[in-house]
């Protein structure tokens, strides 16, 4: 892997050059005529994958073949949240930003990640393309305020993405350089004490330079006493476009955050179940130590985008990022009891007893996509080809303490009775190495522009190293297919059948010394989109059947032993529709509908569980959201936005306890006048205390309170 390196440099320089020499005088033959050409920009004549949409439907998206490609000839349920939608409804986080998207779930409100699920799993995040994070708390978590746009695919995608992303990939699209200058600087003051100041300049410094620079600068609390939200974060990116043919983009991203304990690992009781004469907790205890309790965390990358084409029909692009990041992670939470083995009150139903843990956690990634593009046809058959060699190499370290800490009254908690461990009691842990290397063909194929199929090839070879520990070696190999079919009919629909795979390794090696082999899951989905060319309407429906295979299960013939022979079944359908409608009647509608009904089961296991549902899975969720702009005493500019979420009850993995069903409000009322916009959002409207997940082991977890936002932009 050390050779990414130099290959991108190569690459970079040969692009460079070639460029340079364009603009000299030379003879040139027909394809070298067309990439020489000079660079016309129409702005806004055209939607890309990756640039600016108005209103709430994208017609385009990268993620799902990455090539840039209508949606309405993907055979794939791929959900797109624009900037405008993030806009409306006020996301400051990844999880709200994906919180109206049809059968997604975000059980946990917490500062560490954005944990994101669908389909019966949690996804894949990636940004720009490649992967986001590697390891354990070791990341920032993501803002909203630096994205163009948020697309989710759904079901297994390793044909593309590689190792994992059984339930989907997460694609976050970053914003980029535009030729068009757009300047916005933004206030915003909430709850919690909440002052945030953001930029986002972008434009031209030359004809052939434009630059992006967006920035945040918080201070914040949040629902929890004694826990900060805190936030520096600066993106510059610079696209140098010298012709027609070739762009290339530099990213960068310098984020310091500082934060800490959302989570308290509470007893059921006190926040599912009855907790005698105490009551429930509330939902503000902290119950680590201030002044010691924290999640800093510190991201840095560097990457570029290069985009080059050789002549009229194929394309060279080349996509690469190295990130370092670094956390300091120190908490104090409900111990879990060694004869109940679930966290437990004292006698006095007061008081719960508490383990400390402090990690300092870092990570390396680097990261390579190169891809070869390229448009043939033949008679009435067009073929769109992307052939691609992606390649990763990803660290992680950690040294950590573990120990107990004083009991408290989570009721009324005293602090101070506590002694910090000394950075001299950290020890290091093993360094886990991983690295991937992937060849993938594709083939987006249209006949008789009615009929389109896609056919995907994936050959993978994926390797983890953990230090001193030769037994969790794993060298895995891996082919991975997909096949899709759609019929372009009148009206803007088009119905689709799709198979899809994944792969994801498990290392180690069975009580008999071999090898476990990778957990493989597959897809088959039916579908039917809706768009129709005249009006920014979407919609989409999809029935799936997903299986995850080579899962480990009991060895009933050897209790230290594991066998591969475990499956999870999960179906489902999903109905979804976007639009933004304009009416001189009624003005302009934005609206998002979702529902999605998901049947996970374990259908194969020896432990005693197979037809259990999967805990923590939802079977009914659902989410509405409608913006209406209009005038009131003839004056323009107003909108008003309201929005409901329904998770429904999901088994927890005992008969015990569920995790109930929860019903949550949103709201927006907005102004806009010239180059001014003023918002006020509310999430959780009616400040519903919701449990979001209740575990088998003994804890549940509270989610958002009512959280007011006011937001003032300026753009200029």
């Amino acid at each position: 892997m050390k050779t990414l390196h130099p290959l991108s440099l190569s690459l970079l320089a040969l692009l460079i050059g070639q460029a340079w020499a364009d603009e000299a005088p030379r003879a040139a033959d027909a394809a070298d005529a067309a990439n020489t050409l000079p660079l016309v920009r129409v702005q806004g004549s055209k939607e890309s994958a990756t640039g600016p949409v108005p209103g709430f439907v994208a017609r385009r998206a990268g993620s799902g073949l990455k090539s840039d490609i209508p949606l309405i000839e993907t055979p794939q349920s791929i959900a797109v949240v624009t900037a405008d939608q993030i806009e409306a409804q006020g996301a400051t986080t990844l999880r709200q930003t994906v919180g109206y998207s049809a059968g997604v779930v975000s059980a946990y409100f917490d500062s560490r990640v954005d944990s994101i699920s669908a389909r019966g799993g949690n996804v894949a995040q990636y940004q720009d393309g490649l992967l986001r994070s590697y390891g354990t708390y070791n990341t920032a978590r993501p803002d909203p305020f630096t994205l163009e746009r948020v697309e989710l695919v759904r079901g297994p995608a390793s044909v593309l993405y590689g190792q994992g992303s059984l339930n989907g990939v997460l694609n976050l699209v970053s914003k980029r350089p535009q030729f068009e200058s757009r300047r916005e600087l933004q206030l915003q003051l909430g709850s919690h004490e909440r002052k945030q100041l953001a930029l986002d300049l972008t434009g031209p410094l030359s004809e052939q330079w434009a630059y992006r620079l967006v920035a945040i600068k918080r201070d914040s609390g949040t629902q929890v006493d004694h826990v900060k939200d805190d936030r520096l974060l600066l993106a510059p990116s610079l696209t140098w476009q010298p012709s027609a043919a070739t762009s290339l983009t530099l990213q960068a991203l310098y984020q310091r955050d500082k934060s800490g304990s959302l989570i308290g690992f509470f007893p059921w009781q006190g926040t599912r179940l009855p907790n005698g004469s105490q009551g429930q907790i509330p939902t503000s205890a902290f119950i680590s130590e201030p002044g010691w309790d924290a999640y800093d965390s510190d991201q840095d990358s560097v990457g570029y985008l290069v985009n080059h084409r050789l002549n009229a029909d194929w394309t060279l692009r080349q996509n690469l990022r190295h990130t370092k990041s670094a956390v300091d992670y120190r908490t104090i939470y409900t111990s879990f009891s060694t004869t109940a083995r679930r966290p437990l009150f004292n006698a006095d139903g007061r008081r719960v007893e508490r383990d400390l843990v402090w990690q300092l956690n870092g990570g390396s990634m680097s990261l390579l996509d190169t891809q070869l593009e390229g448009h043939l046809r033949m008679g009435a058959w067009k073929h769109q080809l992307l052939l691609g060699l992606d390649a990763q190499k990803n660290d992680s370290t950690q040294r950590s303490f573990r120990g107990r800490a004083p009991a408290i009254d989570v009721y009324a908690p005293v602090y101070g009775n506590f002694t910090p461990p000394a950075a001299s009691a950290l020890a290091a842990q093993p360094t886990v190495d991983q690295r991937q290397l992937g060849l993938y063909l594709q083939d987006h194929i249209k006949f008789d522009e009615r009929w389109v199929a896609v056919l995907g090839l994936r050959h993978d070879r994926a390797k983890t190293e953990t230090q001193g520990r030769p037994e969790a070696k794993v060298d895995d190999k891996a082919t991975s297919k997909r096949a899709g079919l759609l019929y372009l009919a009148d009206g803007g629909f088009s119905p689709y059948l799709a198979y899809t795979e994944s792969f994801l390794p498990l290392g180690g090696v069975d009580f008999y010394g071999k090898p476990y082999k990778p957990q493989v899951g597959e897809q088959w989905e039916a579908g039917l989109k809706w768009q129709p060319a005249d009006k920014r309407v979407s919609a989409t429906v999809a029935l799936y059947d997903l299986r995850d295979t080579n899962r480990k299960t009991t060895d009933p013939s050897q209790p230290l032993n594991s066998l591969q022979i475990g499956e999870v079944r999960v179906r489902g359908l999903e109905l979804e529709s976007a639009g933004s409608l304009d009416s001189r009647r009624w003005g302009r509608w934005d609206w998002t509908l979702g529902y999605a009904y998901t049947d996970a089961k374990i259908s194969r296991s020896n432990a005693g569980d197979q037809g259990q549902a999967v805990a923590g899975v939802a079977r009914h969720n659902g989410s509405a959201w409608l913006t209406h702009h209009f005038s009131l005493g003839g004056r323009s500019g107003f909108s008003a936005g309201a929005g409901l979420r329904y998770l429904g009850a999901s088994w927890s993995g005992t008969p015990l306890i569920s995790t109930p069903a929860a019903t949550l409000v949103d709201a927006m009322l907005a102004y806009e006048q010239d180059d001014w916009r003023l918002a006020l959002n509310a999430v959780n409207l009616a400040d519903k205390v919701q449990i979001t997940q209740c575990l088998a082991r003994g804890d549940c977890f509270y989610g958002q309170r009512r959280t007011l936002n006011a937001t003032l932009s300026y753009r200029f």
